[in-house]
Parts: structure tokens; C-alpha cells; sequence
């Protein structure tokens, strides 16, 4: 049996401003045949379709144009689409909202000018009655669009109830009634495009942080030209405080750039040739040349950008709950106002007209748009303002395990430590000398540096940066006259140094090999060793003359990231690594994590990571694991949520990882959990919010204690409440700022 071929189409829709419209535009994509999955956000305006390649955009556009909404092939800046939107909203409510107070204004002269000439009263009555009716066909002029759209389809949807409740009122005489139905609707719809459109300023305030034009160096002349016509190779000129408008190499020039807006890092990191820089940073005080290593639609601040549209499209726990919930709600409810309006009069024998009244309140408290709204607004704000602070989360179902975490396991090397050794510890041997001189740890250090000189293993470019030379000619002393470079493999290193063979190597090297005894010497190494250090002896063919140590070090932030995680609420904090035990044992301890499991392989750590999460599932709570994004690959996959380390730039941590730290700041993880926390707080609310004034205001229209013009009140009142709620979540303190 073959396998269904699975085509994308990314389409852009018009007016769909709030989660109940984005369930109306999936359902009329998936009404196409052919179509296998849909998935809207009303934040970005994106439509995305799944389809067996049948489908063509035009069938996608009639029917989700069915649903009462337009399809465009072409997308347009999300941001401009929420201000055109907001901007026709406004008006209407404006205009709405004037013609129902002159009518209220009119009714009232009407009834309080005692001396007006013979029929003037008449007169300003029949003027308030027009007056309404204008405001009603204002108010209602984007609900009766859809709803027209709607009964064409043969669907029932809340614009068509909101309709029905507005002609209901006008039929029992009551038009001010109406009108002020259909202007708190406009007034509602207003509300939640303003709060759509500030989420998508949040979102496009990314894409302006790269500049319009770069200046570029061509044929030996410098040209201003549009960032889009830039290409790999190009080489660009940064002046000092412009933004840097690709990825790219720098090639010329010392600066020290901001790359908070990329990576989040608080303080501004130091450029030089052959150090790589991002799109949408800021340069300092010193002009930079730049080659280009990057398309401008492929730099890592664009990757981000797509990939946090993309998270807008992946929908969160509590969202797939309450669109499943909203399915069945409205058409319930719809049969309890048939029931009320109809059959309990006819049961009853009671006059007709109160329990219509009763049911046009019950099909306007219908609107389950507060209810659906309640997670994604929290869930964009968050997504949002992670991204401008370097944290990239997938979609909502990630920041909710997220806040959701139980346990942090965390990966050693290049995640809690620097990831290459450094020197630790000098000691040298009492009296010895080197070329008649007595040595000292500077002098020692030169000695071996000199023997290591040409090796590449990286310990002795540990103890070449920590003896800071520079080269043979320009430093000259004991580096000038070593000789004769050679290997010894598996124990060490051997040059001739100020005419004589010196070695650096293992205990085993001196004591083995050459019948040297370490003596006191290898007492203080096996000490340094039990602390998970590597220790090497430097000396000749007769005696030792002291030793180096040197350990894969701890990052700087280490302790406070681990404080921060403790703060947030991690209840367990566990160290896995294929590292050897010792080593492991002395970072877990100095940190305080709770547990420590060493000397994994690859397939091992999976192992300890599913069953870490397996015995968290039950209650309710996740497992993070932080790694380094490529080594771990299969350990942050297997866990709940994989958080990848210094992600900026790599490709491979951008796509595989749940959560992607483009910095290297381990901090982040704490703030990336604080956030998922509140995050899920506020989802809460907001449901709460919403279920407790639906259910009181169903439970008043049953009784008939609820107007229409209230049962509008409360349902627009309710999103406006959900929509700021949500929005809080954009003033959320990023790390580094001290608040975890």
C-alpha cells in the first residue's frame, strides 16, 4: 500500500482575529477533500494546510470564504494585516456607538421637552427610531457579513446567533435593544483585534531589528544597496552603533557587538577577525568588516522568526481541551435556548414572548470565544517575549511542560563546564632547576609549554593558554630552544629543551618508562586525581620537577543557574554524564544537584532519561533535559522537553530541541521554566475566568434575569478580561536580571 503524499500550503487569512475564528477557518480548510490536516493562528493571520497534493489554493479560498473570511495567496507583514483590521473595527464601534447615543439623546428630548410645538415629540421619536437602526447596521456590519457566509455553507455559527438575538429584539419592538447588542459586539470585536495586534508588534518587532540597507563592498567600490540583495560572499561594512544586517564572519576590524536581541546575553561580546556574528545585533564603538556566510532570508534572528510563527501553529494542552469542549458547547446550548424559547412556554402554558426574550440571551451567551481564547493569547505573549530575551520555545505544548517541570537533568560537559580543560594547579618539586636556574609555577609552566608546543591534545593547549606565550621568535627564553618535537603515545610528550630532554606525561611515563619515582609528588597528584582532575608530571630522565593539573571547569553561572532552578520550583536536579565518576562526583557535590549518574554512553543516558520521566508521568510533572543540542540528540528527545545549550547558529539545535537557549547562559533554563510556570498560572485564570462567568450568566438568562445588552457586556467583558490577563505575560522579566 503506498503512503499518502503529504503537500504544504501556507496561505494568509483576512479578518481572523480570535481563536474562534482561527476553529472556523481549520474546519472550512478541512471541509476541501483532500485535505488532511489545518491549523490556523489568529495571531500571525497564517493558515497552514496538510493536503495528498490534489488541493489547490483556490478550493482553500472558497471555502474558508464560506465561513465568512479571505483567503490571500500572498502574505502580507502580520502586523500591518492587525492594524488594517483594528483600524475598519474602530470605525464601526466609533460609529456605532455616536449613532446610539443621539438616539438616546433624541428618546430623551423627546420624553423631557414639555413644550415642544405639536408633534415634535412624534417626530424625535421616529428620528431616535432611525437612529438605532443606523447603529444596528453599523454595529452589526462584520457579524452580518460572516453570518450570510455562514447560512450559505449551511453552518451555524456564533455571528449568526449574535444576528438571530439582534432581529429577535427588533421583532419584539425593542431597538435599542438591538443596537446596543450589535455595539458592545463591535465594541468586543475592537478590544480583541487591539489585543491581537499588540501580540503581533510583539512578534514583528523581531523582523525590525535588521536593518533596511547594508553598505557593501563591490568591485572596490562601497554601495548602499536593499539587505534582500545581499549574497553569501558579500562583504559588508558595519559602522560603529548600526546593526549588523547578516550572519557572517568578521574579517576586519575590532568591536564589541550586542547580541542580546539574538541570544540574550546581557553584556556586549568583543569582535574580532574570524569571530561570527548574527543579523540584528549591535555593533559598538569600533567599524567591522563582514563577509556574509548566510542568505538575509536564512540568518539565525530569521530562523527564529519562522520558527516562533511556526510555535504559534503548535496548540497547547489546555487549547486542544477546550477546542474539543468548544465543539459541543455552542450546539448545546443552541438546543437549551430552542428549549427555553419554545417548548418550556408551549409545557407551561405561559405567554410566548419573555422565554423567546430568555432564549435570544441564552444563544448571545453561547460565545465560547473568552473560553478559547483563554490559552493561545498566554501562550503567543510568552512564546513572544521569550524570543526577544534568546529563549526559542516550540509551540505552547512545550512552555506548558516547561512550567510543568519536575526534574532538570542537565548534561556535564559544555553544559555545566566550559567544556575544554584548563590548568588548575602548578606545583613544583622543592629545589629543582631548569639551565641552572631555580624554577618557580611560571618558569614550570614555560618549561612544558615549550615541550608541548607542537602537540595537539588538549590538555597542552590548556597549559599553552595558561602560559600565555606567544611564539618562538617573539618570546624567545626557554620556547625559542625547544627541539625536536615528539609523541609518545599514550603516555606523554618528550622535546629537547636548553639542550636537554625534558617529558611531560603520565605517572606512569616517569615511573614505567623512564625508572623515575614521583615520590612525594605522586602523593599530591593521586589527590588531584580523586578530585576528578588529570594530572601531568614534567622532569627529565632523572628527576621529576613538578606537575600540572588541569580540569574541565565549571561554567561561571553554573551555581547561580542551579540557585535559580531550586527558586523556580525543580524539585530534582540530576547530573548525567559519560564522564568518569570522579569527575562527575566533585561537579555534583560542588553544585548541590541531588543526584549524580556517571560513565553513560549514548544509549545508556536514553535509558536514564525515560526512566526518569516515566516515574514523573504519574504525577503530572515533566522531565527538561539541558544539553549541548547535538551530542545529546537522543537524550533530548527522549525526554519530555530537551533544552538545547548555545543554540544560536546551529542549525541542528534550532530544529531538534523543545526549548533552544541561543546563548550559552545557563541561567536561562531557570527563566525558560519560570515562564512555562506562569505561563500555565495564567492559562488557568483565564479558564477559570471564563467557565465561572459563562456558567452565571447561563444560569441568569435561564431564569430571564439577563438582558441581551448584559449577556453581550459579560461575554465581551470576559475576553477583554482573558486578552489582558494574557498579556501580562509580555512584562516578563528575561534572564539575567536577577529574578528567578
Amino acid at each position: 500500500m503506498l503512503a499518502r503524499r503529504r503537500c504544504e500550503l501556507d496561505l494568509a487569512v483576512e479578518g481572523m482575529d480570535c481563536p474562534a475564528c482561527a476553529l472556523k477557518v481549520e474546519a472550512g480548510a478541512r471541509s476541501v477533500t483532500g485535505v488532511i490536516s489545518a491549523e490556523a493562528s489568529a495571531v500571525t493571520g497564517a493558515l497552514r494546510v496538510v493536503h495528498d497534493g490534489t488541493v489547490r489554493p483556490e478550493d482553500v479560498a472558497a471555502a474558508v470564504k464560506a465561513r465568512g473570511y479571505r483567503v490571500r495567496l500572498l502574505r502580507r507583514d502580520p502586523e500591518r494585516e492587525g492594524e488594517d483590521v483594528l483600524r475598519r473595527r474602530l470605525g464601526l464601534a466609533v460609529g456605532s456607538g455616536a449613532f446610539l447615543a443621539a438616539a438616546f439623546l433624541a428618546r430623551w428630548v423627546a420624553a423631557a421637552w414639555t413644550g415642544a410645538p405639536p408633534g415634535w415629540p412624534s417626530v424625535l421619536t421616529r428620528l431616535a427610531a432611525a437612529l438605532f437602526l443606523l447603529s444596528t447596521a453599523l454595529g452589526g456590519r462584520l457579524v452580518a457579513v460572516r453570518a450570510l457566509e455562514a447560512l450559505r455553507s449551511r453552518t451555524v455559527n456564533f455571528e449568526v446567533l449574535v444576528i438571530v438575538a439582534a432581529l429577535g429584539a427588533i421583532a419584539l419592538g425593542d431597538l435599542p435593544e438591538a443596537a446596543l447588542v450589535l455595539f458592545l459586539f463591535a465594541v468586543g470585536e475592537t478590544l480583541e483585534a487591539a489585543g491581537v495586534r499588540r501580540t503581533r508588534r510583539a512578534l514583528g518587532s523581531l523582523l525590525d531589528l535588521v536593518p533596511r540597507t547594508a553598505l557593501v563592498r563591490r568591485e572596490g567600490r562601497e554601495l548602499e544597496v536593499p539587505v534582500a540583495e545581499l549574497r553569501v560572499g558579500d562583504t559588508v561594512i558595519v559602522r560603529p552603533g548600526e546593526r549588523l544586517p547578516v550572519d557572517g564572519e568578521v574579517v576586519a576590524g575590532l568591536s564589541h557587538v550586542n547580541q542580546a536581541p539574538v541570544t540574550g546575553e546581557a553584556m556586549p561580546v568583543a569582535k574580532g577577525p574570524g569571530d561570527r556574528v548574527f543579523a540584528g545585533t549591535v555593533n559598538g564603538a569600533g567599524a567591522l568588516e563582514v563577509v556574509s556566510t548566510r542568505d538575509p532570508e536564512d540568518t539565525t534572528l530569521a530562523r527564529v522568526v519562522h520558527l516562533v510563527e511556526e510555535a504559534q501553529l503548535r496548540k497547547a494542552r489546555h487549547q486542544r481541551q477546550v477546542d474539543r469542549f468548544a465543539a459541543w458547547y455552542t450546539p448545546v446550548v443552541v438546543g437549551l435556548a430552542v428549549v427555553v424559547g419554545l417548548v418550556t412556554p408551549a409545557v407551561l402554558g405561559r405567554p410566548l414572548i419573555p422565554y423567546v426574550y430568555r432564549a435570544l440571551a441564552l444563544l448571545l451567551v453561547a460565545c465560547p470565544c473568552a473560553l478559547v481564547l483563554s490559552t493561545p493569547v498566554a501562550v503567543v505573549a510568552a512564546i513572544g517575549q521569550a524570543a526577544r530575551r534568546g529563549v526559542l520555545v516550540k509551540g505552547g505544548q512545550a512552555l506548558e511542560a516547561m512550567g510543568r517541570a519536575g526534574v532538570v537533568a542537565l548534561d556535564k560537559t559544555g553544559t555545566l563546564t566550559v567544556g575544554r580543560p584548563e590548568v588548575s594547579d602548578v606545583v613544583v618539586a622543592p629545589g629543582a632547576q631548569v639551565a641552572g636556574r631555580p624554577l618557580d609555577e611560571s618558569s614550570l609552566l614555560e618549561l612544558a609549554a615549550a615541550v608541548e608546543w607542537r602537540s595537539e591534545h588538549p590538555l597542552a593547549e590548556a597549559i599553552r593558554r595558561r602560559a600565555a606565550l606567544g611564539s618562538p621568535e617573539t618570546d624567545g627564553g626557554l620556547l625559542a630552544t625547544a627541539r625536536n618535537f615528539e609523541a609518545i603515545p599514550g603516555r606523554g610528550a618528550k622535546a629537547r629543551v636548553a639542550g636537554r630532554n625534558y617529558y611531560v606525561g603520565r605517572r606512569l611515563l616517569f615511573e614505567s618508562d623512564l625508572g623515575v619515582p614521583t615520590g612525594e609528588l605522586g602523593r599530591v597528584g593521586e589527590s588531584l586525581e580523586r578530585e576528578g582532575k588529570t594530572v601531568v608530571y614534567v622532569g627529565c630522565h632523572s628527576e621529576v620537577l613538578g606537575l600540572i593539573a588541569a580540569g574541565d571547569t565549571l561554567r561561571p553561572e553554573a551555581e547561580e543557574a542551579v540557585a535559580r532552578l531550586r527558586r523556580a520550583g525543580v524539585d530534582r536536579l540530576v547530573l548525567l554524564t559519560g564522564d568518569n565518576p570522579a569527575t562527575a562526583r566533585v561537579v555534583a557535590e560542588r553544585l548541590g544537584l541531588d543526584d549524580c549518574r556517571a560513565g553513560l554512553l549514548p544509549e545508556t543516558k536514553v535509558g536514564e532519561v525515560e526512566a526518569l520521566a516515566a516515574a514523573l508521568r504519574p504525577e503530572g510533572r515533566t522531565l527538561v533535559m539541558v544539553g549541548d543540542g547535538v551530542n545529546d540528540a537522543p537524550a533530548l528527545a527522549a525526554a519530555d522537553i530537551g533544552v538545547a545549550m548555545g543554540a544560536a547558529g546551529t542549525d541542528q539545535a534550532l530544529e531538534a530541541a523543545d526549548v533552544a537557549l541561543m546563548s550559552d547562559d545557563l541561567r536561562q533554563v531557570a527563566y525558560a521554566v519560570r515562564l512555562g510556570r506562569r505561563a500555565v498560572a495564567v492559562i488557568r485564570q483565564n479558564v477559570a475566568v471564563a467557565v465561572g462567568i459563562k456558567v452565571a450568566a447561563l444560569a441568569l438568562a435561564s431564569a430571564g434575569l439577563l438582558q441581551l445588552w448584559m449577556a453581550v457586556l459579560a461575554d465581551t467583558g470576559t475576553t477583554v478580561l482573558v486578552i489582558l490577563n494574557g498579556l501580562r505575560l509580555l512584562r516578563e522579566d528575561g534572564p539575567g536580571t536577577g529574578a528567578a
